[in-house]
């Protein structure tokens, strides 16, 4: 009887750490829901707080022993509406509207690529290096888009005056996301490790930033995030003929 209901509870949902999924879907939702509105000032908001929660599902998960695959495959279906869809459709009814066929179509690209990129990262678990995330994550792709929404808003520019720009962004982040470029992931660093006092007070300055300027910080921070991956990439290009043809020289 005891081992028919550990089975059971095995068997079951865990609450906590799927709550936070949940928190991280209902705020993609109401992303959506807001820029159908016309409200811009907390559409892109929304997808950020989703950031949040969707960071904290995981590691909820981790600390208290709760990992399930019902709760990876809930978590990469909520990613799908919060970074998918969401940024899509905000970006969308800001400013690709005004663009006609090919602002829906770029609206659409951009929600594939996300649906791909989740896929290929769901197949990809556990064997690539834990340090670098393949392809610009959905996330870190959905604050890219979200941002310019919210730091244009906030300046007070129309997104159908810069709507080329927007499209451009999308089309970035699309295709980020699904190209093979290499992006620091960020698993490796340790908390708890010892850090120099310097370390610190950038840590300090950038929560007092983040304060007094949140939306400019955040699209800064996720614009250099994105561009880090293709400038890495070009580096290690640049080094790679370097060496070649320092090699072909020697011999020659």
């Amino acid at each position: 009887m005891g081992g028919t209901v550990e089975k059971q509870a095995r068997k079951g949902i865990y609450i906590l750490p799927n709550l936070f999924t949940t928190a991280a879907l209902f705020a993609g939702f109401y992303a959506i829901v807001q820029a159908m509105n016309g409200n811009f000032e907390h559409a892109p908001i929304a997808i950020f707080v989703a950031m949040v929660f969707d960071g904290l599902d995981g590691r909820v998960a981790r600390w208290t022993h709760t990992e399930s695959d019902f709760g990876a495959q809930y978590d990469s279906l909520s990613d799908m509406i919060s970074f998918g869809l969401a940024p899509a459709l905000v970006v969308y009814e800001w400013a690709l509207s005004g663009l006609g066929r090919v602002g829906w179509v770029v609206a659409f690209v951009y929600a594939a690529a996300a649906a791909l990129r989740l896929a290929r990262f769901n197949v990809q678990v556990g064997t690539v290096d834990k340090r670098y995330f393949v392809g610009l994550p959905s996330p870190s792709a959905a604050a890219l888009v979200a941002g310019l929404v919210w730091v244009m808003h906030l300046y007070g520019v129309p997104g159908r005056e810069i709507s080329l720009l927007a499209l451009g962004f999308t089309l970035f982040a699309a295709v980020a996301m699904v190209s093979n470029i290499h992006y620091f992931s960020f698993k490796q660093f340790n908390v708890k490790s010892r850090s120099p006092f310097m370390a610190i007070i950038a840590v300090v300055l950038g929560f007092a930033l983040l304060a007094y300027e949140t939306g400019t910080v955040l699209f800064l921070i996720f614009f250099a995030y994105g561009l880090s991956g293709p400038l890495a990439a070009l580096f290690r290009l640049y080094r790679r003929r370097g060496r070649r043809h320092a090699a072909e020289s020697r011999r020659l």
